[in-house]
């Protein structure tokens, strides 16, 4: 405990805290409450879509996890037919919000999603524990699923036209990270950080990361990596000569458009969470200097969420830097990474599609 608490003094005092990046000393109070920290529910939520109905099953289903903890199984039998009750008579109001051509995908998904349900009532009036997070969570899976038909082929967000030289990730991507300690999967996140993750994405097909060395490691803070060999501190674009820089790049909840190129402290956004927050192990952020928001090019890092340094509320990093993506699968392996290890190579499983080189 002692330990936590000397590293916690580090991060709110050490500055600059990263090579590439700095934080300032948090002040104000942290808000009470419960913070989401699955990244399948962080990005379920960040999704760019409306639909209430389905949101609410989400919602219900999502917040029996707290329940579980509490053995309050009334409470979780009324989410399960509440949520099977929604699926069963909204269905046509959910395919309306479909757009045609997913329409015969969206319905094989709710009469799967009904089926579940009626299993997961079941389930929770046997007060089976461990069934019950396995069914919900099949359950869930296939809530994203619908939810992710929902988004039109227009992209939801401009981006400024001062940026169209730069590449855009139009959706999202799966990648496979691979370390000297083991493997991860995480998904990147283009709808809300389309610019850092189409950095990413660029630089990763190019294997730009293969072979790089973790050249940061803070105990229960971060793990980075990004740094070239040579003097340089990022890509330098062959076609320029001159090192590319990406924008700090974050979306606010409540706002229309993508927030470009300021703090949230700048714009009085104090108590504010990003629609992307440092809130799990494993967080992807783009790291940059201390002289400059803007100036950030390939180094990223991975955030190591320890619960006793980072209550519900604002951390030291939300609305500094750009989050753009989650390790979904293999998280433990960022305990076991140190400055001696390196990334061996980060591989694009799905997605490569939806990168543009430029506007």
């Amino acid at each position: 405990m002692a330990k936590k608490f000397l590293v916690f003094i580090l991060l709110v005092s050490l500055t600059p805290v990263f090579g590439l990046m700095m934080c300032s000393p948090a002040l104000a109070g942290l808000p009470p409450g419960n913070r989401v920290k699955d990244p399948y529910a962080i990005l379920r939520t960040s999704l760019p879509i409306e639909q209430k109905d389905l949101r609410e099953v989400q919602n219900q289903l999502e917040n029996t996890s707290s329940d579980l903890r509490g053995n309050r199984w009334s409470a979780i039998s009324k989410a399960a037919s509440k949520s099977k009750f929604i699926i069963s008579n909204k269905k046509n109001q959910i395919l309306q919000s479909i757009p045609s051509d997913k329409k015969n995908e969206a319905e094989k998904i709710l009469l799967s999603l009904k089926n579940n349900l009626e299993e997961l009532t079941l389930i929770a009036s046997d007060k089976n524990k461990s069934n019950f997070i396995i069914s919900r969570n099949k359950s869930l899976t296939e809530v994203g699923d619908l939810e992710s038909l929902l988004i039109s082929n227009n992209f939801p967000y401009s981006i400024p036209s001062k940026f169209n030289d730069l590449p855009r990730l139009l959706g999202r991507a799966t990648v496979e990270i691979k370390t000297s300690k083991g493997n991860m999967t995480a998904i990147i996140d283009g709808y809300n950080a389309p610019l850092t993750s189409g950095a990413f994405i660029d630089l990763a097909l190019k294997g730009f990361y293969n072979k790089l060395p973790i050249n940061r490691a803070e105990e229960f803070f971060v793990l980075q990596t990004g740094d070239p060999n040579g003097p340089e501190i990022g890509y330098i674009d062959p076609d320029t000569n001159k090192i590319r820089n990406v924008p700090l790049e974050i979306r606010a909840p409540g706002e229309k458009e993508i927030i470009y190129n300021n703090t949230f402290e700048e714009l009085g956004l104090y108590t504010e969470t990003p629609i992307l927050p440092f809130a799990t192990m494993g967080t992807l952020g783009w790291a940059h200097s201390d002289k400059a928001i803007d100036d950030g090019s390939s180094q990223f890092f991975f955030f190591l969420y320890e619960a006793e340094l980072n209550p519900a509320g604002r951390n030291l990093i939300d609305g500094r830097y750009s989050a753009f993506g989650y390790v979904v699968e293999g998280s433990d392996i960022l305990n076991k990474l140190d400055i001696n290890d390196e990334i061996i190579s980060i591989e694009v499983v799905n997605g490569k599609d939806r990168l543009k080189s430029h506007a």
